[in-house]
C-alpha cells in the first residue's frame, strides 16, 4: 500500500516508524523540510486512511505539541517476512513428523479455523463471508444447472502452497468443515488456473482427484 503513496507521505510515514513516541507538526516539517501546512494536509489524508493517529501532548512551556505517529495498520504496510518464516517452520515440521502428518496436522488447522467462526454447519454464502474477511476475494457462482460453487479470485497463501502444496489441505478443510461436507476442488491457482473453485459436496460423495489447492 505504501508505494501507492507520494514520496513526501511514505517520507512522512517512515519518520514517524523511527520515532515511536511520536512527532509534532514542526518537527516533521523540520525533518521533512516541508511546510507546516504541507504536513497539516498529508496528516489529514494519512490519518482519514487509518495510517496515523494522534498521541500523546507534549508539553512546551506555552501551547502543549500534538504528537502523531503510526497506528498498527501502518506498521504493518512496511516490509514483513512471515512467508520466510512460515516456509522455513512447515520444512522443520515435515521433517520432524513426515509428509501425512503434516498434511493431517494442515487439515486440523481448518478445522480449528472453522470452529473458531462458526459453531453449526453454513451455507456458501457464509463460507464466502468468512473468506472474504480473510482476503481471499471470494463469492458464490451459479453453474446453469444451478449448483453453487464458492470462486476465490485471490489465495492468501498462494506463495507459500506454490513452495508447500501440503498448505493447502488447510483451506479445503476450512471450507468442508464450515459447509458440512467435502470439498470438490475443480480449479486451481497454485495448479495454472486463473481461480480456484471449490463445490461442497455431502460427506463421501466428492470428488476430488487432486486435493492440493491454492
Amino acid at each position: 500500500m505504501l508505494e501507492g503513496l507520494g514520496r513526501t507521505q511514505q517520507d512522512l510515514l517512515n519518520a514517524l516508524l523511527h520515532h515511536g513516541d511520536g512527532m509534532s507538526i514542526d518537527e516533521l516539517a523540520e525533518h521533512l523540510a516541508v511546510t507546516r501546512t504541507a504536513i497539516r494536509q498529508h496528516l489529514a489524508a494519512l490519518e482519514r486512511d487509518g495510517l496515523v493517529l494522534r498521541g500523546a501532548t507534549r508539553p512546551t512551556g506555552r501551547r502543549p505539541e500534538q504528537l502523531y505517529r503510526l497506528t498498527d495498520y501502518a506498521k504493518e504496510q512496511f516490509p514483513r517476512q512471515y512467508q520466510m518464516l512460515a516456509s522455513v517452520l512447515i520444512d522443520e515440521v515435515a521433517d520432524l513428523i513426515g509428509p501425512e502428518a503434516l498434511a493431517a496436522l494442515m487439515r486440523s488447522l481448518g478445522h480449528k479455523l472453522a470452529r473458531d467462526r462458526e459453531q453449526h454447519v453454513v451455507d456458501e454464502s457464509t463460507i464466502v463471508q468468512h473468506m472474504n474477511q480473510a482476503g481471499y476475494e471470494a463469492e458464490v457462482f451459479f453453474r446453469s444447472s444451478g449448483e453453487q460453487e464458492i470462486v476465490a479470485h485471490n489465495c492468501v497463501f498462494h506463495r507459500l502452497a506454490a513452495a508447500h502444496p501440503v498448505v493447502c489441505e488447510l483451506d479445503l478443510a476450512l471450507i468442508g468443515a464450515l459447509g458440512g461436507g467435502e470439498v470438490e476442488h475443480s480449479e486451481c491457482m497454485v495448479r495454472g488456473g486463473h481461480v480456484c473453485r471449490f463445490k461442497l459436496r455431502p460427506t463421501g460423495t466428492a470428488q476430488n482427484p487432486d486435493t492440493q489447492a491454492g
